[in-house]
């Protein structure tokens, strides 16, 4: 039995299973042109996988947030820019149906029957005012970092206004992204998931319905947990940002273990120096086997947390703060092992095995974005536990 086999995921029974070969095809093109084969996004948007997080009201699988992760893993595992941009699209369409609402209850199904894409880009440097014009809003500016945009249907954007008051307020409204008026700007040269497509959108003097827009709430995390706070269904009174870090650690375990089966499949083949087989390399093997076990306990730390999760999901029971910051903590400690693990993979490899033909620069790329992420970044998470620990007030926004 091979080894690393052992610490792959199962593709068995997987949503994402009869595409994986296609998106493993495309992956080198994809991270060279920076951007996801066309076939590929269609073969996504026509299988389950686009609807995952979608609940059965409105039209959606309602899969597990266990089971989404485990269909992430899988894709990140051939291919990190197909897997971030797919996770993207889910955490972000909770995010629309916890936020826009059940008042539009009819949009939100739509976008799910129709199969569309959805992208929330809200990065540093975006900026958008709002006039408020008869029964519309008048959008203009740039918002930034919208990831899989350029193969996406919707957007939603946080604009400024005045309220009735005249003081300062924020909005945000899902618009088409073929509207007249809005214009994708590939400005996206990461150097991780380069095909992830977190690029600029602009909007000039784009109209949207007024009964779209929704006042946005920096707590809204807290306000969708309290049983006044409509939703469609309970499990949007999970924050997407907790859900997007588990699923953020699912992906890190996927890649690390294909980037393990890989290391252990040239070391099982490979001469060292005086041609001593690297397999009997003491340190190959001590590598190696470390790797494998910071990746098994990575996963474990990420599927427990999804395990709590759903287990509230199903129980109807809104997360308290505690149960938030466990779903980081479970994140951080994952992504922290994962980051051990390619760091032991890469002794393995050498000079050798990073100057020769194979998959590990890229994943090591890919992985940097993952444990840097804004939700998932231990500075910040870290952070936000001790505070919780010491009882020091809760500054999140």
């Amino acid at each position: 039995m091979d080894l690393a086999a052992a610490y792959l995921p199962s593709r068995d029974g997987l949503c994402c299973e009869p595409l994986l070969p296609r998106i493993a095809e495309q992956a080198r093109q994809a991270d060279a042109t920076r951007s996801v084969d066309a076939g590929v996004i269609a073969g996504i948007k026509a299988s389950d996988l686009i609807r995952l997080s979608a609940s059965r009201s409105l039209g959606g699988v309602e899969a597990t947030v266990r089971a989404i992760g485990d269909e992430l893993e899988a894709i990140a595992g051939v291919c990190g820019s197909t897997a971030w941009c797919l996770w993207n699209h889910l955490c972000v369409f909770h995010y629309y149906c916890t936020t826009v609402g059940p008042d539009a209850r009819d949009l939100l199904a739509g976008i799910v029957r129709d199969r569309e894409w959805v992208t929330y880009p809200n990065g540093a440097g975006s900026g958008v005012t709002g006039v408020r014009d008869a029964n519309s809003w008048v959008l203009d500016g740039k918002i930034t970092f919208a990831s899989g945009a350029r193969y996406g249907e919707w957007t939603l954007v946080m604009f400024s206004h005045p309220d009735e008051d005249g003081a300062p307020a924020l909005s945000h409204t899902p618009v088409r992204l073929d509207t007249p008026g809005v214009r994708i700007d590939p400005t996206w040269d990461g150097a991780a998931v380069r095909a992830s497509a977190t690029d600029d959108v602009y909007v000039d003097r784009v109209r949207t319905p007024v009964e779209l827009a929704r006042r946005f709430y920096p707590d809204y995390a807290r306000r969708a947990c309290e049983p006044e706070f409509a939703v469609v269904d309970h499990r949007y009174r999970e924050d997407w940002a907790e859900l997007g870090a588990l699923w953020l650690a699912a992906q890190a375990t996927g890649l690390a273990s294909a980037a393990l089966a890989e290391a252990a499949g040239q070391a099982s083949s490979r001469k060292a120096i005086f041609g001593v087989p690297m397999a009997k390399r003491p340190g190959v093997q001590m590598n190696l086997g470390e790797a494998a076990a910071l990746i098994a306990a990575a996963r474990a730390a990420w599927t427990t947390g999804c395990a709590e999760t759903d287990a509230r999901i199903a129980a109807a029971c809104p997360p308290s703060v505690a149960d938030q910051l466990r779903q980081l903590g479970y994140t951080t400690a994952a992504l922290k092992l994962c980051d051990e693990a390619m760091h032991s993979i890469l002794r393995v490899l050498g000079g050798n095995g990073l100057r020769e033909s194979g998959t590990f620069e890229r994943r090591w790329r890919d992985f940097q974005a993952m444990w840097l992420h804004i939700i998932a970044h231990p500075d910040r998470v870290n952070e936000l536990t001790g505070r919780y620990l010491l009882g020091v007030e809760d500054e999140r926004a």
